[in-house]
């Protein structure tokens, strides 16, 4: 009986939505006619003769004035509409009238899920978009110091944002505190140098940290008289002070490689004594998770000084032997930073075994595991590719298997391909990206590039088939295809990751509102009116006359009509009332 009560009165409910709908056009007639009907009561004729009156005596100037004021007005809503487009991607008019003005009137947001879709699994979808928004750490990402700094000083320009910046301050701090470092002075010191935003006090910060922990060194082998205790302590030395200077101090790859072997020394000395302990209580296995951090983070920065450096088997083997050491460690995706080294190597089936692994659809993808995939199955086919003979005779099996994968990873990423076909210009990758966004693929084209130049015939075969992803996909979006639809956030994201000087690469694009175009057009057509009435004054009096007659000639001709038909007895009658 409840459910029937309910849904009894939605129904009616809805009747009377749809009432008030439509029936204030029956409203407005039947105001018009009581109008028409009381214009002798309230001297309608006679008002409107004395306003035309009172018109014909104005001036031109008064028009110019009138048109021109409007003019300004329309312009200035018109550059606070563009201005608001452009900030927070909507119409500021359109925004007021849905949820302010749409309501009073019975409108429904058809947009809006429903509960029982919202149970059958919107949330999830929600819950995914949200995962596609996040911000993750670039694996790729290069050195403060030895890279972004000389960009700073040959060109005078900021790489980084400061909010990349922050998000990578709260990253150190997770990754290389913990709750005991108060314990010790250096890792306190460390503990406040992670959180200044001041590069110079930062770097201060950590000489002060590696002074303070060689004088506790030298006090404790004054204490103990203990030479196993003394190796003990130095090879405990506060390895990331060791990190910070060689980020963000050392200016050159070869500097940040010799710190960070001191890094790494110190690091190991932590780890292993914290290894023994983890078992003792809850807060030996929060510094010994720490110390992994710690350990895992120099050992692919040193793999990756190596790659830089030219030793790109040996990054190789430290990468791998970093991945079996530490299986359980995805966070810092050190399997992209493989792919790369294998690529530069050119051992494509080393290549296609990490994929194997890495490409499955229960791990997160990226713009390197889904681009590298068509990287490779284009190679088989790229040398002998020609669009004249493939328009001829059709694809071949492994074409067809070559452009579904280029389709499949310019979906995951449509940003990727303007930048390896050079119809966009790179620029330092942030060290934080937007998976699916116009950073991701920064990072990834700012690194492969070279990969795909070297393969014969990839670029053209890319350059071929690439735009034509965007006929699979839904329009307007409401689904994907291949993967989730592509979220709405990463432009705003993009545009506080990357710098001001670079011009964010926007999918889908975003079609002008109907109030700027409407304003648009106002503002022109009124300052056209103004120009001209302010040239051609009586030209453009009698031009407004004969429109004014012209659009009222319909509403003479019905009121004749209806004055003929009805009697006049009927109208002397009414107009009585």
């Amino acid at each position: 009986m409840a459910e029937a009560g309910t849904g009894f009165l939605e129904q009616l409910k809805s009747c009377i939505v749809w009432s008030w709908t439509y029936l204030w056009t029956l409203w407005f007639f039947i105001m018009l006619f009581l109008v028409y009907i009381l214009r002798v009561p309230l001297k309608i004729n006679d008002n409107l003769t004395t306003v035309s009156m009172f018109l014909n005596t104005l001036t031109p100037k008064f028009y110019v004035a009138l048109t021109g004021t409007s003019s300004l007005i329309s312009g200035l809503i018109l550059i606070f509409e563009w201005w608001y487009f452009r900030k927070y991607g909507t119409s500021f008019i359109e925004q007021v009238s849905v949820s302010h003005l749409r309501p009073l009137l019975g409108g429904v947001d058809n947009s809006a899920p429903s509960a029982a879709s919202a149970a059958n699994g919107d949330a999830d979808s929600s819950r995914q978009s949200v995962s596609e928004c996040k911000v993750w750490r670039n694996p790729l990402n290069l050195f403060r110091g030895a890279e972004y700094n000389r960009y700073t000083w040959v060109t005078g320009r900021e790489p980084l944002t400061y909010y990349d910046m922050n998000l990578s301050a709260q990253d150190h701090q997770t990754f290389f505190t913990c709750d005991t470092d108060h314990l010790r002075p250096a890792d306190a010191i460390m503990q406040k140098a992670w959180r200044e935003r001041n590069p110079q006090a930062r770097i201060s910060a950590a000489h002060e940290a590696l002074e303070l922990n060689e004088l506790h060194v030298f006090v404790q082998l004054l204490l103990h008289a203990n030479f196993s205790c003394f190796f003990l302590w130095y090879f405990c030395r506060c390895a990331t002070a060791y990190i910070l200077l060689a980020e963000e101090e050392a200016t050159t790859i070869v500097e940040a490689e010799k710190l960070f072997k001191q890094a790494l020394k110190a690091g190991e000395g932590c780890y292993r004594r914290s290894q023994q302990l983890q078992h003792h209580g809850a807060q030996y296995e929060a510094q010994h998770r720490r110390d992994t951090n710690v350990l895992v983070y120099i050992k692919r920065r040193l793999a990756m000084c190596a790659r830089k450096l030219g030793r790109t088997r040996e990054a190789v083997k430290m990468m791998r032997d970093l991945m079996k050491e530490f299986p359980l460690l995805s966070m810092f995706n050190i399997h992209e930073n493989l792919l790369e080294a294998l690529l530069e190597l050119q051992a494509y089936a080393d290549v296609q075994a990490v994929l194997a692994k890495y490409d499955d659809i229960s791990l997160p993808k990226s713009a390197t595991i889904c681009y590298t995939a068509a990287l490779l199955k284009a190679r088989a086919v790229s040398d002998k590719f020609s669009p004249e003979a493939a328009s001829r005779r059709g694809l071949s099996t492994a074409e067809m298997n070559a452009v579904e994968a280029i389709h499949r990873a310019v979906e995951f990423n449509p940003h990727v391909p303007k930048y390896l076909l050079e119809m966009k210009s790179l620029i330092l990758p942030p060290e934080h990206i937007l998976k699916r966004g116009d950073s991701e693929a920064i990072a990834y084209a700012f690194f492969h590039l070279q990969h795909w130049k070297r393969v014969e015939g990839a670029l053209n075969l890319l350059h071929c088939t690439w735009e034509g992803t965007f006929r699979m996909i839904p329009y307007p979006l409401e689904k994907g295809h291949l993967f989730y639809p592509y979220p709405i956030c990463t432009e705003t994201a993009d545009r506080e990751l990357l710098p001001s000087f670079h011009e964010v690469s926007v999918y889908p694009k975003k079609e002008l509102p109907f109030f700027i175009l409407f304003t648009a057009g106002l503002c022109s057509f009124t300052a056209m009116l103004a120009l001209l009435t302010h040239q051609f004054p009586e030209l453009m009096g009698v031009f407004a006359k004969a429109f004014l007659s012209t659009l009222f000639a319909p509403l003479n001709f019905v009121m004749e009509k209806v004055e003929s038909i009805l009697p006049s007895s009927l109208w002397h009658q009414l107009t009585r009332i």
